[in-house]
């Protein structure tokens, strides 16, 4: 265990950000499988409203410096590929 104030403050900071790290990342994580999971049923509607969700929360975890910015354009930039694709086969 920490013996020094600022060692003991710098846990307690430490535990505040891993939480808020996780909450980002995790929520991310989550509507970017709500649109794979769209993209998957073929569904045209379902997938362009889950993309849309997970491009914002990609965009919030990019601009809060979870993601790192490149890897969250990486991400939408697959997941509207696919959208794309989708609605190409469905035209």
């Amino acid at each position: 265990m920490a013996n020094t104030k600022s060692a003991l403050k710098r846990i307690r900071q430490n535990q505040k950000r891993r939480l808020r790290n996780r909450y980002f990342r995790g929520r991310a994580r989550k509507f970017v499988k709500k649109a794979r999971m769209a993209l998957a049923s073929q569904d045209l509607e379902a997938a362009r409203a889950a993309i849309t969700e997970a491009v914002s929360a990609l965009d919030k975890a990019a601009e809060k410096g979870i993601l790192h910015k490149n890897n969250a354009a990486r991400r939408k930039s697959r997941l509207m590929k696919q959208l794309a694709a989708l609605e190409k086969q469905n035209a």
